[in-house]
């Protein structure tokens, strides 16, 4: 199962340049780093523009085994100045499409910390009522 950490975490770097493949208007960088003796596994991500690198977060991956012997991975997704850090377990199965499960956290990965979406939709609420409001 070990073996999976290093090809999960090319298949997530794949899923964002295909979903993004100009992060506002730079390059993806990426750092992978794994611990095969661990069964642990890192991606330090971030955007290269002319004014240089700016960080935006890392994926964390665990492998391990459950209880009754069944290979697991974890994601523990984190961003950049956000303390939101939600964490993804990945069960070994026969019906696992690990590709998709890679793209799964890579969609989620883009769409940001938790908090982050909730404050832009309550923004978004506060503008659509503020003309509102006014007229009235």
């Amino acid at each position: 199962m070990h073996t999976r950490l290093l090809s999960f975490l090319s298949d997530i770097e794949r899923a964002l340049a295909t979903d993004d493949p100009n992060p506002d208007e730079g390059t993806w960088e990426a750092t992978r780093t794994v611990n095969y003796t661990l069964g642990l596994a890192r991606l330090v991500l971030g955007v290269r523009k002319t004014e240089g690198l700016q960080s935006r977060g890392s994926i964390l991956l665990q492998s391990y085994q459950l209880a009754d012997g069944t290979p697991c991975l974890k994601a523990a997704l984190s961003w950049f100045g956000s303390e939101h850090n939600p964490v993804h377990a990945v069960f070994s199965k026969s019906e696992t499409n690990w590709t998709s499960e890679a793209r799964k956290i890579g969609a989620e990965w883009m769409a940001g910390p938790p908090a982050a979406a909730a404050l832009a939709e309550i923004e978004k609420e506060i503008h659509e009522e503020a003309p509102a409001a006014a007229s009235a």
